[in-house]
C-alpha cells in the first residue's frame, strides 16, 4: 500500500567526478573495447559468507515490504475520517511495527555474526569487527541509455546494445564481489566506470530518470535516489566493507598475516574517510558523517590492536624495557578503543550501532587495559631476583619513569628500580589492577547474548584472566601485611601509528565502455552542439581554405576569408567528426591531415558539429594559442562557458546543488586527469 518511502531529499551528491585517480585516456579505435573480464561470486554458492549475505538480502527485502505497507497504512490513517477504519488501520500498523522490530533484531544478529568472517586458523586471537556489504536492487538502464543516445548524441541506439549490456553485466557482477583482491578490483572498476557514465549520460540540468536502490548496511532500511553519486558512494562503502572482511580473515598468528590485516584495516579506514570527506547528504545512516567517523575510528583501533599483536609476537626477549614497551602498546590499544566507545555513545550513533559492537569495543577497552598492567607487572616482578647492573642503566630508569601517567605513591622510581622488594610491591599493585580489569571485561562480555556465543572470545578472556590471577597469587605472600598500593595508569605509546590510506582508483585502469560516442572533451552530457552538418569542399587555387588543430576530434581553427571552406559553410570552431563518411572522432591530427591532402578533384565531404555557445569556442581557441595547455586546465576553460557556468561548476558537478530534486555532494575539489584528446602545437592549413 502506498508509495515506497525510500526517497529522501536532498539527494546525495558529490561535487564532481574528478576523484583522486588517473584514468588513462581511451585511445583505442572504435569497436576495439573488449570489456571487463572480472566477474562476481556465484550467487548460488553455499559458503558461510554467501549464506549470511543471502539472509541479509532476504531480510532487507522483507523490511522494504513492511515499510511500504506501513507507509500506506499511515497515509490511509491520516486520510480517513471513519473511526472504524482508523481502528482497523491502527491494528494493522501495530502488527507491521512488530514485524519490523523482529526483522531489525534478526538483521542486527546477522551483522553481529563476526565469526563467519574470521580466520579459519586454529590460532587464538580476539575477533575483529567486520562489516557486511550493502545490498542493492537490480537496475535496468537499457531504455534510459538508449533514449539518451538517440536524443543527445543523435546516434542509432541499437548500435550500442553491446556496450549497454556490458555495463549492466558489470553492475550485476559488482553486487557479489569475492573476498579478495579480485573482488576489490571489481568494485573499483565499476566505480571508475561510473565516472564515464556520469560524463556521458548525466547532465547538470536534468536527471536520467533512473532510480538507484540501496539498503542500509546495518538496519536494512531501503533508500532510493536518482543521483548517480548515491550509487558511487554506496560502491565506495562496499570497498571499505570488503577491506574489513579481508582484514578480519587474516591469520594473525604470523607476522605476515598481521601485516596484511593492518594494511586491509588502514585501507578500509581510508575508504570510509574519503566517503566522509567527499560526499554529503547521505540518505542512509551508514553513510552519514557521524557513522563514517565512528567506522574510521573503529578501523584505526583494529589497526592498533594488530600492531600490539605484532609487537608481542616479535618481542621474544624478556628484557625489562621490552616488557614495558609491550605494556604501553596495550595501553595505546585500550585508549583508541575507548575513543571508539565514546563515538558510539553519541546520540545519532548510539541507537544505530549494534549492541554487540558496542559491547565488543567495551570488552576490548577493558581487556587491553588489563594487559597493560599485566605486562608492567611482569617487567617489574620477573626481574626482581635476576636484575644486574647492566639492566639498571639509564635506559631502564628512563623507561620506568615514562611508564606511568602519574608517579606512584612511595619511594622514587629510581629507588624502586634498584630495590627488589619495592619492585615486587609495585608489580603486585599492577597485577591487582589487571585482575580487576579482566573481571570487568568478562562482566561486560556476559551481558551480551551474541558475544556469549563467541567461544573464541570467551576462551581468550578466561585465559588472560587466569594468567593474571595466577601471577598475583604467585606474588602474594602470607607474611605480606602491607596494604596493596594503588598502581597508576600506564602511559600509552606505540611503535607504529596507524595510517589512513585513501583509495587509489588508478590501480584499476579502465576504458570508457561508451567510448565509441566520441572523446569526452566534446561528446559528453555537459556539452551541447548543433546537428551534424555535411560540408562539401572543392580544392581551389588556394587549397581548401581552412586551418585545423589538435586531434580527437580535430578542430577547425581558422577559415580563410573568401575561400572555398567559407563558401561551403564551414566555420571556425567546428569539429570534424567524419571525412568522406569515415568516422574520425578519435582520429589523430596526422590522419585527418592525410585524408584532406589526399582528396581527389571531386573534393572532400566533411561531417562537422558546432558547440552552441560562442564563449566556449573563444575560450578553446585562446587555450590552443597559449603556450601552456595542460589537459585539466584546457577542459576547465573549454567547457566552463557552457550555459554561462564557470569552469569550476562544470568540472565539479553539482557542488552543493540539487540535480532533479537534489544531489549527493562531493565537498573537496580533487585532482583528476580528464580523459580527452590532446591538443597539438602544430597547425595545418589547406
Amino acid at each position: 500500500m502506498g508509495e515506497e518511502p525510500a526517497t529522501r531529499e536532498p539527494e546525495m551528491s558529490d561535487a564532481g567526478s574528478d576523484e583522486e585517480l588517473e584514468i588513462p585516456t581511451p585511445m583505442m579505435e572504435q569497436g576495439s573495447h573488449d570489456g571487463s573480464i572480472r566477474k562476481g561470486c556465484d550467487p548460488c554458492s553455499q559458503t558461510q559468507r554467501s549464506k549470511l549475505q543471502h539472509r541479509r538480502a532476504r531480510i532487507n527485502q522483507q523490511i522494504n515490504k513492511e515499510m511500504r505497507m506501513r507507509a500506506g497504512a499511515e497515509n490511509l490513517f491520516r486520510a480517513t475520517t471513519n473511526n472504524k477504519v482508523k481502528e482497523t488501520v491502527a491494528l494493522e500498523l501495530s502488527f507491521v511495527n512488530s514485524n519490523l522490530q523482529l526483522l531489525k533484531e534478526e538483521l542486527e544478529e546477522l551483522n553481529s555474526n563476526m565469526e563467519v568472517y574470521q580466520t579459519e586458523s586454529e590460532a587464538i586471537n580476539v575477533p575483529m569487527i567486520p562489516l557486511g556489504l550493502k545490498e542493492t536492487k537490480e537496475v535496468d538502464l537499457t531504455v534510459p541509455l538508449k533514449d539518451y543516445i538517440c536524443e543527445h548524441y543523435g546516434e542509432d541506439s541499437s548500435l550500442f546494445e553491446k556496450e549497454i549490456n556490458e555495463f549492466m553485466e558489470l553492475r550485476q557482477a559488482m553486487r557479489t564481489p569475492s573476498r579478495n583482491e579480485a573482488g576489490l578490483e571489481l568494485l573499483v572498476e565499476y566505480y571508475n566506470q561510473l565516472y564515464y557514465l556520469d560524463q556521458r549520460f548525466f547532465p547538470t540540468h536534468r536527471t536520467l530518470g533512473v532510480h538507484f536502490h540501496w539498503y542500509d548496511s546495518l538496519t536494512g532500511v531501503p533508500s532510493c535516489q536518482r543521483a548517480l553519486a548515491f550509487e558511487k558512494g554506496s560502491v565506495l562503502f562496499n570497498v571499505g566493507a570488503l577491506y574489513t572482511q579481508m582484514g578480519a580473515r587474516q591469520d594473525r598468528s604470523a607476522a605476515a598475516g598481521i601485516d596484511r590485516a593492518i594494511d586491509a584495516f588502514q585501507r578500509a579506514a581510508g575508504a570510509f574517510n574519503y566517503l566522509k570527506d567527499n560526499f554529503s547528504n547521505a540518505p542512509s545512516l551508514d553513510m552519514s558523517g557521524t557513522s563514517l567517523c565512528m567506522l574510521v575510528r573503529l578501523m584505526i583501533a583494529q589497526v592498533q590492536e594488530c600492531v600490539f599483536e605484532r609487537v608481542t609476537l616479535t618481542t621474544q626477549d624478556t628484557h625489562f624495557t621490552s616488557q614495558l614497551q609491550v605494556a604501553q602498546e596495550a595501553a595505546r590499544v585500550s585508549d583508541v578503543y575507548s575513543l571508539v566507545l565514546q563515538t558510539m555513545s553519541q546520540p545519532l550513533v548510539k541507537d544505530y550501532v549494534p549492541f554487540s559492537w558496542a559491547s565488543m569495543v567495551q570488552v576490548k577497552t577493558e581487556h587491553f587495559r588489563a594487559l597493560s598492567h599485566y605486562y608492567a607487572a611482569v617487567a617489574l616482578c620477573d626481574h626482581t631476583q635476576s636484575i644486574d647492573e647492566e639492566e639498571c642503566d639509564e635506559e631502564g630508569e628512563k623507561a620506568l619513569l615514562q611508564l606511568h601517567v602519574s608517579n606512584p605513591a612511595g619511594p622514587p622510581l629510581s629507588q624502586v628500580l634498584r630495590d627488589p622488594e619495592e619492585r615486587r610491591k609495585l608489580g603486585k599493585a599492577h597485577l591487582r589492577r589487571a585482575v580487576i580489569r579482566h573481571e570487568e571485561a568478562m562482566r561486560v562480555h556476559g551481558l551480551c547474548k551474541i558475544l556469549r556465543k563467541m567461544d573464541i572470545l570467551q576462551e581468550v578472556l578466561s585465559f588472560m584472566h587466569k594468567r593474571s590471577l595466577d601471577k598475583y597469587s604467585e606474588m602474594d605472600r602470607e607474611d605480606d601485611f602491607d596494604e596493596t598500593a594503588e598502581a597508576p595508569e600506564i602511559h600509552s605509546q606505540t611503535q607504529q601509528k596507524p595510517d589512513i590510506i585513501p583509495p587509489n582508483f588508478s590501480t584499476v585502469p579502465v576504458t570508457d565502455i561508451f567510448q565509441r560516442l566520441g572523446p569526452l572533451s566534446v561528446f559528453c552530457a555537459r556539452a551541447r552542439w548543433g546537428p551534424v552538418r555535411v560540408v562539401c569542399l572543392q580544392r581551389g587555387e588556394g587549397g581548401l581554405g581552412l586551418t585545423v588543430r589538435g586531434d580527437s576530434p580535430v578542430l577547425v581553427a581558422g577559415v580563410v576569408s573568401g575561400g572555398c571552406a567559407e563558401e561551403a559553410g564551414l566555420r571556425e570552431g567546428d569539429y570534424i567528426v567524419a571525412v568522406d563518411g569515415e568516422d574520425c572522432k578519435w582520429a589523430k591530427h596526422g590522419e585527418v591531415v592525410h585524408n584532406l591532402k589526399s582528396c581527389s578533384d571531386r573534393g572532400v565531404e566533411l561531417s562537422v558539429i558546432t558547440l552552441h555557445t560562442h564563449d566556449t569556442l573563444v575560450e578553446r581557441r585562446s587555450v590552443m594559442l597559449s603556450p601552456n595547455r595542460d589537459k585539466e586546465n584546457t577542459w576547465q576553460r573549454t567547457m566552463g562557458g557552457a550555459k554561462g557556468q564557470s569552469s569550476a561548476s562544470l568540472l565539479n558537478w553539482n557542488r552543493k546543488k540539487n540535480r532533479g530534486g537534489g544531489g549527493f555532494t562531493k565537498r573537496l575539489g580533487s585532482t583528476f586527469s580528464l580523459p580527452f584528446g590532446n591538443l597539438r602545437d602544430s597547425e595545418s592549413m589547406y
